[in-house]
């Protein structure tokens, strides 16, 4: 008896410690670089890789090796593509691919995780300014992914050193919000027709008219009435409705500390000036919609087409130059949200945006990723333009 209570404790122990584990905590909850190797099927996998990036980026099957601090797991039939846009103009073959652990197997994760992005370091010559920026939204609160490093070898061939990012999908909003049944979608293709941006510009009723620049990621029916209400509400309120009621519709501070961190990175790359990649979600709990940042790739100033001057000291009202942001450009038209936003920004800068936070952690990413990153063969700059940088 006294052995089967033993038993039953230890299972039930086991069973707890498993439903109390946070998705990608294994990956992303120390600093380290992973070892992935992937084993592709097909001998010929490079040019289906880029054929299927070429059509509808479809996966090709592999078989995946992950070794983490806590050990190795291996996988088969995992799916593997190619993904990205500018970020794709990598010189060589060290392309961004993308993981999907239950692609070809139902139900299949790892580390309690369905996907992994990983970035291959276009324009960073440090390698590290993506987990420094996402680095700094986990400690101040802000809707982003984690990242983390690897070096990865495709069928035995060392393939370089990447950034590995978590996926914005149903188990990122379990974790970070606490509610995933709400309507998700990704801004924006750009590449499309239509109006061809994320710029929450108002186009009319017609949901078609928002496709193009636009992705509906995650929604219990093909319904993009509340996006539409959203954007209707950010351009066609009145002044003081909008300075009273955008709190009703969208989660405002969090939202303003997003975009003021975007400012103090000069993160442009986003809905300030190339009016793409980030998400908003429909929190159906509170009946707010939520901004989560999404490819930072390009952050420290390294998008800028179009601004004039320094980025270094980009101005803080800042809200697309000669474009079209209504949602910016509206918050900083009003004098009260215009100081909340300065307000948030103050808050950034006095905990965060700093050297007292900021040159310890660039000390401690530079020691954890500089032997990786000379290691690279196939990395974009120099080693001498990565102590440079």
């Amino acid at each position: 008896m006294k052995q089967f209570t033993f038993l039953a404790s230890l299972i039930l122990a086991t069973l707890s410690s498993i439903s109390a584990q946070t998705e990608g905590d294994n990956v992303f909850g120390t600093d380290q670089i992973l070892g992935v190797d992937v084993s592709f099927y097909d001998s010929n996998y490079w040019s289906l890789l880029n054929d299927e990036y070429d059509g509808d980026q479809n996966y090709i099957p592999a078989a995946i090796s992950i070794t983490t601090t806590d050990g190795t797991v291996m996988l088969d039939s995992v799916g593997i593509r190619l993904k990205g846009n500018s970020s794709m103009m990598h010189p060589g073959n060290k392309k961004p691919f993308k993981v999907d652990f239950n692609r070809f197997i139902g139900g299949q994760s790892y580390d309690l995780l369905k996907k992994l992005n990983f970035n291959n370091g276009f324009k960073d010559p440090t390698f590290v300014r993506e987990k420094v920026f996402y680095d700094v939204c986990e400690a101040a609160g802000i809707l982003s992914p984690r990242a983390t490093f690897a070096e990865v070898t495709f069928n035995g061939t060392p393939w370089g050193f990447y950034t590995v990012v978590e996926q914005i999908d149903d188990q990122f909003l379990d974790r970070s919000i606490g509610d995933d049944a709400g309507h998700l979608f990704k801004a924006g293709s750009n590449f499309g027709g239509g109006d061809g941006e994320a710029s929450l510009v108002y186009l009319g009723a017609d949901q078609s008219l928002y496709e193009d620049a636009y992705e509906l990621k995650q929604n219990v029916s093909d319904d993009w009435s509340d996006l539409i209400g959203l954007i209707d509400f950010i351009n066609n309120a009145s002044d003081q409705d909008f300075e009273t009621q955008l709190q009703d519709h969208l989660d405002i501070t969090p939202y303003l500390q997003s975009a003021a961190l975007d400012n103090l990175f000069s993160n442009l790359d986003t809905y300030a000036l190339s009016a793409r990649n980030y998400y908003l979600y429909h929190n159906m709990t509170t009946n707010r919609w939520q901004w989560i940042k999404w490819d930072s790739t390009e952050t420290f100033g390294s998008y800028a087409f179009g601004v004039p001057g320094d980025m270094t000291e980009l101005d803080l009202d800042f809200d697309g130059g000669n474009e079209d942001r209504p949602l910016l450009e509206r918050i900083m038209e009003s004098d009260v949200l215009r100081e909340a936003y300065y307000a948030e920004m103050c808050w950034l800068r006095e905990n965060w945006f700093n050297s007292e936070f900021l040159e310890p952690r660039l000390d401690e990413l530079k020691a954890l990723v500089q032997s990786a990153v000379y290691a690279d063969d196939n990395k974009m700059y120099s080693n001498n333009q990565f102590e440079n940088n």
